[in-house]
């Protein structure tokens, strides 16, 4: 019970913030909760499978010119909607035709796949509705786009304590580990990956639509901007993907050193962001989560 409690005064506290912070803190506080989302929706397919996906800025980028095109046309919650739909349909159809894959050959796809739809979309502005941006004018606040993400991320994480209480999650766990031998074990991988998969994208696809109003102005090279899948990995991995709280923890500490360096070192920060994924990698290969639970069973042990 006071788990649940202490979780609702947090809930709490993040809702009430923005009435109290100024604009750029209620900025800061939306692009971080929406990188702890996204973060968490990848892991919640990645981490137990292992499957390493870089198609997460095509999700997203689906859901912000969703909004973009259907904004003028479609009630706001409606134009939520329907960006779900397209993200999950095409998560289905990409599942089904790329799911067999495994290893970097999965990773090559999920980052050919991003640029496919980048480019598909770029070709279509400009040779069909000749533009190649388009304006969003919705009457939303950087506070009220921040509560709906705060709300996705609870409903996402909810979303994944469910899950590690079920058996799809044992499933997961045994097609990261072999996956020979969890098929053998009577686990339908194909519609296990499948659904875990269309999950993880649906939410990344409301993400990029809760957060395109924020950008006013929205074309191909801002919402589908590597850096965004690169960003989201390299959180869900620093905190631990395969945690339920990982990625938040990965995300706060990135996403701040990330706003700093892209302010001060506006040509420079991708090559550092790809040095401390670098060091990430070697450094804490299973997160930092994963890394303080095995400090905390040494001192047990040493104690013993």
């Amino acid at each position: 019970m006071k788990p649940f409690l202490f979780g609702l005064l947090v809930i709490g506290l993040l809702a009430w913030a923005p009435l109290v912070l100024n604009d750029y803190g209620t900025g800061l506080l939306l692009g971080l909760t929406g990188y702890a989302t996204l973060a968490t929706a990848w892991a919640m397919f990645s981490g137990p499978t292992r499957y390493v996906s870089l198609a997460t800025v095509a999700f997203f980028g689906i859901g912000a010119y969703t909004v973009a095109v259907l904004s003028e046309t479609l009630p706001y919650p409606l134009v939520l909607v329907v960006a779900a739909l397209i993200g999950l349909s095409v998560s289905l159809v990409v599942g089904l035709a790329t799911l067999r894959l495994a290893g970097v050959y999965f990773v090559i796809f999920s980052f050919g796949l991003a640029e496919l739809v980048r480019q598909t979309v770029t070709w279509y502005e400009v040779n069909v509705t000749g533009t190649l941006g388009r304006y969003i004018f919705l009457p939303l606040e950087a506070r009220h786009i921040y509560w709906q993400l705060l709300a996705l991320l609870v409903l996402t994480l909810l979303i994944g304590i469910y899950m590690r209480k079920s058996r799809i999650w044992l499933a997961l766990v045994a097609v990261g580990d072999d996956e020979v031998a969890a098929r053998h074990a009577g686990v339908d991988v194909t519609r296990t990956k499948l659904a875990l998969f269309a999950l993880s994208a649906t939410i990344i696809t409301l993400v990029g639509a809760i957060q395109a109003p924020r950008w006013t102005y929205v074309e191909p090279t801002i919402v589908f901007n590597p850096t965004i899948s690169f960003l989201t990995l390299v959180m869900a991995l620093l905190g631990g993907a395969g945690k339920l709280w990982g990625p938040i923890v990965g995300a706060i500490p990135l996403f701040l050193l990330f706003e700093w360096l892209s302010a001060n070192f506006p040509n420079h920060y991708s090559i550092i962001l790809g040095g401390i994924f670098i060091l990430i990698v070697f450094a804490v290969p299973n997160g930092i989560l994963a890394r303080l639970e095995t400090l905390g069973q040494r001192r047990k042990g040493e104690a013993q």
